[in-house]
């Protein structure tokens, strides 16, 4: 177990043309997430994509188990040491259809991490998962959610109950929401006395312009660090285990 976890926030502006240029942006990515020390870099959702379910018609936009796709992702999560959490359509082996975000580990595993509160369009595309899932790295447990996951307390609670010391959030929050994020980020962390991360994609999507703002909220509920702009950026922190436990 470590005293300290240092974490990237990715806020990420997704290319056209699919997954495989998207994969080779996030290596690049993950490389410079190293550079600042990283152990975990937290992607958007969909950010292998982009959020526009349109292009879900097409079965070349789904990732699935093993998907080769990812190999150039996988290779520099095991030359990096760093586990990386992806976003994108997944089609588990059974083929059910799932909003996934999928952690990365440098041995080559890959865990599924599924949006649980679906939203719009997405009911009509996708099924729900059943709750927060748990990333454990260095003895810190980090809760992972997907974009409207944040909105219902009840999800990060029960992160916390899983023992989360962080509450990882992968979204798509647009311009006029962002006193809708900082809300979300910074009671789910208060609350649950808990660090809180968010990687909101940035650039233009489907839903709108972002409004930026990815970074990290101390489990006092109070904002760390946050992203200068709206376009792609790698917000960097360092989550201390001292500052959980003044507050537990």
């Amino acid at each position: 177990m470590t005293n300290a976890l240092t974490v990237s926030a990715i806020q990420y502006q997704a290319l056209d043309g699919g997954i495989s240029p998207n994969a080779m942006e996030h290596v690049r990515l993950i490389e410079d997430a190293e550079s600042h020390g990283a152990r975990l870099a937290v992607f958007p959702e969909l950010s292998l994509l982009g959020y526009d379910l349109e292009l879900l018609a097409s079965p070349e936009h789904w990732l699935v188990q093993g998907d080769e796709r990812l190999d150039d992702v996988r290779e520099i999560c095991r030359r990096t040491g760093i586990t990386a959490v992806v976003g994108g359509a997944y089609r588990e082996p059974g083929g059910t259809p799932r909003l996934a975000s999928l952690a990365i580990h440098p041995d080559g595993s890959t865990e599924p991490a599924f949006k649980t509160h679906l939203h719009g369009r997405e009911k009509d595309v996708f099924v729900a998962g059943n709750g927060a899932s748990v990333l454990q790295l260095d003895g810190w447990r980090i809760g992972l959610a997907i974009c409207f996951d944040a909105a219902v307390p009840a999800h990060s609670t029960g992160a916390a109950e899983a023992g989360a010391d962080a509450y990882a959030v992968s979204a798509v929050y647009t311009a006029d929401e962002g006193h809708r994020l900082e809300l979300h980020l910074g009671a789910r962390a208060m609350d649950n006395r808990m660090f809180g991360i968010v990687a909101n994609l940035g650039g233009n999507t489907a839903l709108g312009s972002s409004c930026g703002l990815s970074g990290f909220w101390g489990p006092d509920g109070l904002r760390m660090k946050k992203a200068a702009g709206t376009g792609t950026e790698v917000v960097t922190a360092t989550l201390s285990r001292s500052a959980l436990l003044k507050f537990r």
